[in-house]
């Protein structure tokens, strides 16, 4: 059944990929209590991993494009920890986002915001959160951008 959410990812032309799996010894989410904690996505699209350094191969916008699409995995993996239903998703608590960057590179937030708008635009005020965004010399795999979160669920 389409929800509230699923009608504005809809609306907005967004299609969530699969959650993706673990590529290691680790689960992709926990739920504990009304909390529910999703392991970090790293940035890939439709034609793989998007890698390179934000303030080198990559620039500012190109990063942000990174963490958004961080954004839609993890937004994938809550739908799959709520059964199929996002709506369930209360408010985005906390997002912790790494920037694989130069060390001279300043703009790690700015990268960040491509996944904080996300959640905004999807989930309006419920997707307001708080936040990290660090630089990182290097991230799994070579990627732009890795990013977990926070939910709390209705």
């Amino acid at each position: 059944m389409s929800g509230t959410i699923d009608s504005r990812l809809s609306a907005l032309g967004i299609e969530l990929p699969e959650a993706p799996m673990p590529a290691a010894n680790y689960v992709p989410y926990v739920i504990s209590g009304k909390m529910l904690y999703v392991s970090g996505q790293i940035s890939q699209g439709p034609d793989g991993l998007i890698t390179g350094k934000v303030g080198d191969a990559l620039d500012t916008a190109a990063g942000a494009e990174a963490a958004r699409r961080c954004a839609l995995s993890l937004i994938a993996q809550a739908r799959a920890a709520c059964g199929g239903d996002l709506d369930r998703i209360a408010r985005v608590v906390k997002l912790v986002g790494f920037v694989n960057s130069t060390p001279d590179f300043i703009d790690q937030p700015v990268v960040v915001n491509g996944a904080s708008d996300l959640f905004v635009e999807i989930f309006g005020d419920a997707g307001r959160h708080a936040r990290s965004a660090v630089s990182a010399g290097s991230l799994p795999r070579g990627v732009a951008v890795e990013i977990e979160a926070i939910f709390e669920l209705a």
